[in-house]
């Protein structure tokens, strides 16, 4: 069965909270490439340590793996 992206976003992605919470990670990896942390291609996540999208402070943020990041137990 093929995934149906337009429905997709319209039923999830597409909804405020959502846009904020991609925002605050957007501006996570931001904040991480300026202070040298990060790298355009470098395979790297930023890991929120409290989960929390939203909180971009410096002590909460970390670099690491995709791979670990993303298998991550919650």
């Amino acid at each position: 069965m093929a995934r149906d992206y337009e429905a997709e976003y319209a039923d999830y992605h597409s909804k405020p909270e959502q846009k904020k919470r991609r925002a605050g990670r957007n501006a996570a990896r931001r904040l991480m490439i300026r202070k040298g942390m990060a790298r355009k291609g470098d395979g790297k996540d930023v890991h929120h340590k409290d989960r929390n999208t939203l909180n971009n402070a410096s002590s909460n943020l970390s670099v690491m793996s995709r791979s670990e990041n993303r298998g991550m137990k919650t």
